[in-house]
């Protein structure tokens, strides 16, 4: 095929034909790339594609400078963000986007890698000169009501839910001028990642930074699980895009208070949320499938696993892409240590 791609500057954008395409996400939007640029200092890069002269769609990513190389992300590991890549006419057109993207990237964009997250990239096949990891998901579709939410729950789904409900759990949306929400979530999430001897992958400031730029756009859903007593339980922060999809983005709650369920009545807020946003589907992002404590398994959902796919220019870069990931891991565990 002979497909070709243009970049558009960002004053140049269609913004608003682009959120009309009804394979967007959230994670492609002019404020979430202004997130990305604010959290990793990443130059956004928005393309559109052209397929025997005729246009086809777009591409939305960003590049980031690590190690003196130039790295195209759609997404990159550890951004906070999950499917971006392509707005395409045809989902056929898919493979042969993939693969032009490649030899965009690395002769006009001179970057030496690439990674994408593309929702269409689920068949397990990956293609020449690309390197795959699956990502494990799980998908609840909205576009029904209350009583097929709750048939799509696990039997012990949906008892949680409601006995926190009973309980006099109350879940209510926050507003961004609330000072306290940002803080009480992070306190939450270390608390959560302490008791697995880690440290939170990422600073309080990339929250206050989503929040900053999201939620003025409605795209960003804030709930705070309360006690009777006053006290917060749990928290949540829910990205999505009306006509597309909403996701599980950030959620944490307070150990003393796990016997109220908070979390059951938090995420149930949650998915009815954003349907009545108009969200077709809500996607709870990576899990560990089998594992014993799949929480996410509860609330219903299919199965979905994607491929993150990656090109280097060059091979050794794989090697270091390797390297790089344990290293953090181990940098991680000793954030832990001499915090404790």
């Amino acid at each position: 095929m002979d497909m070709r791609f243009e970049q558009v500057p960002l004053a140049n954008v269609p913004w608003a034909e682009l959120d009309s395409f009804a394979d967007r996400t959230v994670h492609q939007t002019k404020a979430w790339l202004a997130f990305l640029a604010e959290t990793q200092g990443a130059q956004p890069i928005v393309l559109q594609i052209f397929n025997a002269g005729e246009a086809v769609g777009w591409f939305t990513g960003a590049t980031v400078q690590r190690f003196g190389l130039r790295i195209l992300g759609s997404p990159m590991r550890g951004w906070t963000t999950a499917h971006m890549g392509f707005n395409l006419v045809d989902d056929a057109l898919i493979d042969s986007a993939v693969t032009s993207l490649a030899q965009y990237a690395t002769s006009d964009l001179k970057c030496a890698h690439l990674e994408v997250l593309d929702q269409r990239c689920t068949r397990g096949v990956v293609p020449p000169g690309f390197k795959s990891t699956p990502l494990n998901g799980l998908v609840v579709d909205l576009q029904t009501d209350d009583e097929q939410l709750l048939l799509g729950m696990t039997k012990n789904g949906r008892r949680d839910m409601r006995k926190s409900l009973r309980s006099g759990v109350v879940v209510s949306e926050v507003d961004s001028n609330d000072s306290q929400f940002v803080q009480e979530y992070y306190s939450q999430v270390s608390l959560a990642f302490a008791r697995r001897g880690l440290a939170p992958t990422y600073p309080q400031s990339r929250v206050e930074s989503m929040v900053r730029h999201l939620y003025p756009t409605g795209n960003l859903i804030l709930l705070r699980a309360s006690l009777p007593t006053g006290e917060t339980a749990a928290t949540g922060i829910f990205a999505g895009i009306p006509g597309g999809g909403a996701s599980f983005t950030f959620q944490a709650s307070d150990p003393d208070f796990y016997q109220w369920l908070p979390n059951e009545a938090l995420v149930w807020q949650a998915l009815r949320a954003w349907r009545e946003r108009g969200a077709l589907s809500f996607d709870f992002g990576g899990r560990e499938i089998g594992s014993p404590t799949d929480f996410k398994r509860k609330f219903g959902g299919a199965d979905l696993t994607t491929d993150w796919l990656r090109y280097s220019k060059y091979p050794l870069l794989e090697s270091g892409r390797s390297l790089a990931s344990r290293t953090h891991k181990a940098l991680q565990k000793r954030r832990k240590f001499r915090s404790g």
